[in-house]
This record gives structure tokens, C-alpha cells and sequence, in this order.
């Protein structure tokens, strides 16, 4: 069992005092956005195996493995093929899409190939992975996730009685859905600057007026009015209108898949995705926005946004989606049961969120480690471990 010391990245858009609260320490002052938890090489976390804090993805590299078993090598390569994180969104994150894996294996390659340097602002492509993800609310939380149908959306457009609005309202009744997503996602991204400032201008202030209503929009319109602020003039506003507004409670997620539109708004969440950092980004953002590659990535199809809710497996609650690079479970400790062995034969990484958590190893000579909130831990494949305590639990593993 390895304690794990993570980075906390400061990004603009973080809480102030989210992650701080449950730590329980002092806030900085400053936003404390993600907290990385895993082998990423942007910020990889770092044990103490008795000779000095060393790099999580050096001990892998070194030993694969032993580290991950041979199983998980096997499916998915001498890496860690998953990356936690805690999330806290003080404001909208980007309107954003990732690439499945054929088009991020097919992208770096390609910008490999022009000599596009790997940290440029332009750059698209960071690596050859995908970037399926999920995150599951530890407070109420807020997102966009998800083209509605087309003919919500016109609806909700026009209830803005915004004029500029209404040849999109118009398109997206008239067209197919595919057809209409896309055309009007990519008029709203490439008009004129000047003109589209005006209309977010507008469009905020009916939708702020709306959301302090009682309509069957109002929620959906308080959420929009609050990204304008955030980002006023940016198109992204309108294209955050094309999508589903979700509110999840504690415990529930959402799955994000490949061309799935999306933003995280506000709120406390723990974060699973695949190894990597592969984002086209749709707007609410000074970040690159490369309109083209976007339109290539984007999924033109309507859909329920999905909220997960955790099954119960042996005891286990479990997120279920399509992927085998992760799965988040959580366990719900309550004192006096018998200890809980977790499954040996994949790599873990697993993360205290409330109470206090005790692994304890098959062994007494394999020691313990107790796990306060925000504190987290590697576990190799074929160590064998048990949880007890009073408390909750995530777990991140792989498929076996």
C-alpha cells in the first residue's frame, strides 16, 4: 500500500475552497481546480517506498508488471490506463469534446508529423489516447451534457425572443437533427465577432430575466445567464444552448464518451477518465478554438444525458459504462462491520472522500494505512487489502 502525495492544479476556473474544505486545511486564496491522482506524466503522484518520495509513474515504468499485472499490461500497455481526480468547479469549464481513439491516434500522428510543438496553444492533439471520463458528484453539481433534440432547443431559443436567435430556432425545426446540429453549432462558432457579442449580450439578459422565474426553462436559463456572465460575448454561450442542463445530487454521474459535447458548471466531483488529455474545445474559453478539427470530432446526435446511479455488487457500488481502461465504484463503511477485501488482481487507486477509512493488508506484517478525507493511495495488482472504518470510499481500477 502506497500513500499517495498529488498535485493540486490551480486553473482559473477552480473553488476557491472546495478542495480545501475537504482536505481541511486553509484555503490559498487561489483556485484549486483538480487534484491528479495516478501516473499522467502532467503531474504524476508520488510515493515513499523508504528511499525519498519518487514519481508513481517512475515506479511503473520500472516495473510494469509487478505494478499493474501482467493482465492489465496486456490489455492496455506498460501505463496506468486511468487518471483520478478530485474536481471543483467554481465557474464553467470549457464547452468541450474528446476524440475516440482512432482520431487521437490519427491527430498526434498527424501533428507529430507537421512538427506542431507539443505544448503549443494550438495544439490539439497531447497524446495518442482517448479521453473517456466520468464524474460523479460529491456535492450538487452542475453540467451541460449532450445535444438536446433539436426541437427543444428551437424552443428554448425562441423563448428568448431574441431576433438574431431565430433563423437557428427555424433550422433546427426544419432540418434533419444531424443536419441541423451541425449547421447551426457551426454558424453560431463562426459569425462575425462583433454581431455575436450582441447577441450573447441579449440572449443573457432574457435568459437571466427567465431563470428568475417559474417556467418550465427556468433552471436551464438561470445556468446559461450565470456561463454569460463568466464569459460574456463568447459564442460558446449559444452553444451551451444547444445542449442538456443537468443537475446531479451527491452520488450520482454522468458518463462522457467520445464527440460528446460538455461542460462541468459548478460543483465538487470526483473524476475518472482514461490516461489522457486530449480536448477540442467548443468555446467559454480563451483557449484555442480549432472550428474544423471540432466539427470533425462532434457526435451531431441528440441524447438523455444519462445520470448513473451506483449498482450494488457484493457490496460495491458500482458505475457502470463501456469502458475497460476504468471503473468507479464506491464503498459506504459503516463501524462494527467486517472488513471489506477488495479485489487483487488489478491496480487500484483508492481515495477517502468522508469519515475515515482503514486498509489493512492481508498480512500483519503488511502494516495499515488510514485514510482521512481527500487522502488517497496506490495499491499494486496482487496485493491483497480490506477496507474497514467508518466512512466513504472510491475506487479506481481497471476492468479484470
Amino acid at each position: 500500500m502506497d500513500r499517495l502525495a498529488n498535485t493540486v492544479r490551480p486553473y482559473a476556473w477552480g473553488s476557491v475552497t472546495a478542495i480545501p474544505e475537504l482536505l481541511g486545511v486553509e484555503p490559498t486564496g487561489a483556485p484549486q481546480a483538480e487534484m491528479w491522482m495516478g501516473a499522467h506524466l502532467g503531474a504524476p503522484s508520488r510515493i515513499d517506498r523508504g528511499a525519498g518520495p519518487v514519481s508513481l509513474a517512475e515506479v511503473i515504468d520500472a516495473a510494469p508488471e509487478a505494478e499493474l499485472g501482467a493482465d492489465a499490461v496486456r490489455a492496455f500497455g506498460p501505463r496506468l490506463p486511468f487518471l483520478l481526480k478530485l474536481l471543483a468547479a467554481g465557474s464553467p469549464l470549457s464547452l468541450q469534446v474528446h476524440p475516440d481513439l482512432a482520431q487521437a491516434r490519427a491527430g498526434f500522428a498527424d501533428e507529430e508529423r507537421r512538427g506542431v510543438p507539443i505544448d503549443a496553444g494550438h495544439r490539439n492533439y497531447k497524446d495518442a489516447n482517448h479521453k473517456p471520463e466520468l464524474v460523479c458528484a460529491l456535492t450538487p453539481f452542475d453540467g451541460l451534457c449532450g445535444f438536446r433534440h433539436p426541437a427543444q432547443a428551437a424552443d428554448l431559443l425562441d423563448g428568448l425572443a431574441v431576433d438574431a436567435l431565430k433563423p437557428y430556432a427555424d433550422i433546427l425545426r426544419a432540418s434533419p437533427e444531424q443536419d441541423a446540429l451541425r449547421e447551426v453549432l457551426t454558424a453560431v462558432l463562426t459569425a462575425e465577432h462583433d454581431a455575436m457579442a450582441e447577441t450573447v449580450e441579449q440572449a443573457a439578459a432574457a435568459a437571466a430575466e427567465l431563470g428568475a422565474g417559474d417556467g418550465p426553462h427556468a433552471a436551464s436559463y438561470a445556468a446559461y445567464a450565470a456561463i454569460a456572465h463568466h464569459y460574456p460575448g463568447d459564442p460558446g454561450v449559444i452553444a451551451a444552448m444547444l445542449l442538456n442542463y443537468v443537475q446531479l445530487q451527491p452520488g450520482e454521474a454522468l458518463f462522457l464518451g467520445a464527440g460528446i459535447p460538455h461542460a462541468y458548471l459548478n460543483g465538487l466531483g470526483v473524476e475518472l477518465m482514461a490516461n489522457s488529455d486530449n480536448v477540442l474545445r467548443c468555446g467559454l474559453t480563451p483557449k484555442h478554438v480549432d472550428v474544423p478539427e471540432l466539427l470533425r470530432i462532434v457526435r451531431f446526435e441528440s441524447r438523455d444525458p444519462g445520470v448513473l446511479r451506483p449498482e450494488a455488487v457484493d457490496g460495491e457500488e458500482v458505475y457502470e459504462t463501456p469502458i475497460d481502461e476504468f471503473r468507479l465504484s464506491r464503498f459506504v463503511l459503516a463501524p462494527g462491520a467486517a472488513p471489506r477485501p477488495l479485489d487483487a488482481r488489478t491496480p487500484q487507486v483508492l481515495l477517502c472522500t468522508a469519515g475515515t477509512v482503514v486498509l489493512r493488508g492481508e498480512a500483519a506484517a503488511d502494516g495499515e494505512l488510514v485514510l482521512a478525507p481527500g487522502e488517497s493511495a496506490f495499491i499494486r495488482a496482487g496485493e491483497r487489502v480490506a477496507l474497514t472504518g467508518e466512512g466513504t470510499l472510491f475506487r479506481a481500477t481497471v476492468v479484470a
